[in-house]
Parts: structure tokens; sequence; C-alpha cells
């Protein structure tokens, strides 16, 4: 949705983003990692929670052990129960599912929507810098773009440099449906799957989004985190006389007087519910969600996430509570 004002309907001008277009990829990574660095003291997105998935060297049973590890080929040779220990996943592959289609060009606060995707997604890439750590990403914007998973620096900053030259387009783009369905296609082992998204596409009618059942298939064999970003005028309308809404993706106009109060509620209403069914959607699904808002220090936010996340989620499947 893009915002118009007065009946001449000229553009909204916006404050200067605090992460401005045109810097550096290095100087975006930079300023990212710096000051995440300095808000976490030190905090890595960690490895999957659990004792592992690889299968490691058998040992004699001794009572506690979990009977669902007794390596049945093993005992039955010996003649004494023996347990296939697991080797604890050092490595996290990392990928990124980064919507910048039509409706994340979209901001009335401190910047757009898209622009605080791209620095999550630089934030997520040095988050995702340990030793082994691979990181890719599957990018919608004019259409649907695989940036293959790469180990190091380079692999993050190459990623940013396709994020920040996927420039806005006119007319819908790839579905979010789409995104998820292209995470989800390559078997490849169990790995962390961020989505950042404004979570429109598909999902702003009444029933159910339509990227919710890929959502739950992806969340059925990764660590999935939802990142929804908002700006404050997708939830509410200022009293301010004829707006003029245009939908970016279809290119129709609507005029609104929003001196009336009961329309501004309706607006706030529907804006609820909407965003109800994103998280009961994402909740479904098994999968983390995080809110972010272009009129807040979203920094600040993902810090306090990744906190939390790191306190619970030892605590049942991966992903929840987080």
């Amino acid at each position: 949705m893009r915002l118009l004002t007065g009946r001449r309907s000229q553009v909204t001008a916006l404050p200067p983003a605090p992460l401005a277009a045109e810097a550096s990829v290095k100087r975006l990574a930079l300023q990212v990692g710096h000051r995440l660095d300095g808000l976490l003291q030190g905090e890595h997105l960690g490895y999957l929670p659990g004792p592992g998935t690889e299968p490691g060297e058998a040992r004699a049973y001794v009572p506690g052990d979990d009977v669902r590890r007794i390596d049945w080929s093993v005992t039955a040779r010996t003649g004494e129960a023996h347990v296939r220990q697991a080797v604890a996943e050092r490595e996290l592959e990392t990928t990124l599912l980064v919507d910048l289609t039509p409706s994340m060009s979209f901001g009335t606060a401190r910047t757009e929507k898209r622009e605080v995707a791209v620095a999550l997604a630089a934030a997520f890439g040095h988050l995702a810098g340990g030793p082994g750590d691979r990181l890719g990403a599957v990018v919608l914007g004019s259409d649907l773009r695989r940036v293959p998973a790469r180990a190091g620096r380079q692999g993050a900053l190459a990623l940013l440099h396709v994020l920040q030259h996927t420039r806005p387009v006119d007319g819908a783009g790839p579905s979010l449906a789409a995104g998820l369905a292209a995470v989800a296609g390559p078997a490849r082992r169990r790995g962390l799957v961020v989505v950042i998204s404004d979570l429109l596409s598909g999902g702003a009618g009444p029933g159910r989004p339509d990227w919710a059942g890929p959502l739950r298939v992806l969340a059925g064999r990764h660590d999935v985190v939802v990142a929804e970003v908002i700006d404050p005028r997708e939830l509410e309308l200022p009293s301010v006389g004829v707006l003029r809404l245009v939908d970016p993706e279809t290119g129709r106009s609507l005029d609104v007087q929003t001196a009336s109060a009961a329309l501004r509620e309706r607006y706030a209403a529907a804006a609820r519910d909407r965003r109800a069914r994103h998280a009961a959607a994402v909740r479904r699904a098994g999968a983390g969600h995080l809110v972010l808002r272009t009129d807040t220090d979203w920094l600040v936010e993902l810090a306090r996430y990744l906190g939390a996340r790191r306190r619970t989620r030892g605590a049942g499947r991966p992903g929840a509570g987080a």
C-alpha cells in the first residue's frame, strides 16, 4: 500500500532512512554488526537444540540412556545392549527468505519496510558467521531468485549485494507461498530458516493466508523464525482529511475521508484481525514470530527476541516459544 496525501495526491515525503540506500554493502554490514555485537555481547544464533542428528559411535547401554537410541545390529552382534551416540551439529546452515515485493516498498516513519528487511538480513548474516556456518537466501523481487549458501563473510556480503541491487518494481511479484516452497524444495540437513516479510502476500483477505500451509511444511523440517515487518499506517489511519491509498501490486487506488472516526475504527479493526490471523498461522506452524516496526529501533527488538530465544529454545520442539 502506498500512502498519498491531499487532493493533489502528492506522495508523502519520508525522513532519511537510518541505513541510507546508497551506502556500500560493507558499510551496511559493519554498521549492523557493530551495533548487534554491542547489544548482544557476543550472542550467536547457536546450534540446533538437542543432542544432534548425525550418527556417531556405539557404546554399551547404561541405565538412563534413551532406549530409542539402542543400536539393535550392534546389540545382536555383541550380545550386549549398545546405544548409538549422536554427534552434535556444530555447523549451521541459515537460509533467508527475503520479501522485496512491491508491498515492502512502503514506509511512513523512519524508513521503508524493504530497508528494514535488507538491514535485518545483514544482522542475521552477521550472526550466522561462525566457523563452518553457511548462509544462503531466496529473494522475492520481480521474480524469485536463489542465492546459493556460502560460508564466511564473503557469502554474507554477496547476499547483501544482491538485496541492495534488487530494485522495487510495479505489479505483483512472486508470492510468499512460492518462496516458502522454494526454500523447502531441495532436501538437505536441518537448518535455520528466517522469513523476512510483511506477510501481506495472500494474507490480506478474510480467510487463512495462502502461505500458512507451506510455512507449516517448512517448519516441520527446519527451525523457522518469521520476522514480520510492519508500518504504523498499516495499523491505523491518521485523521488528516482525504487520503488516496494505492495498491502497488495492482495499481488500484481509493480515496478515503479519514475525518470519519467510524472509518478509522473499521480500518484499525481490520488491521487487528489481519495481525491476529498472521500470528495464529505462524504459531500453528510451530515457527518463531518476531514483529518489527518501521517507527522503532528494530535492532533493539531483535536483540530482545534473540535473548528470549536463547533462554527458551531448549524447551519443547524447535521454534516453540521463540
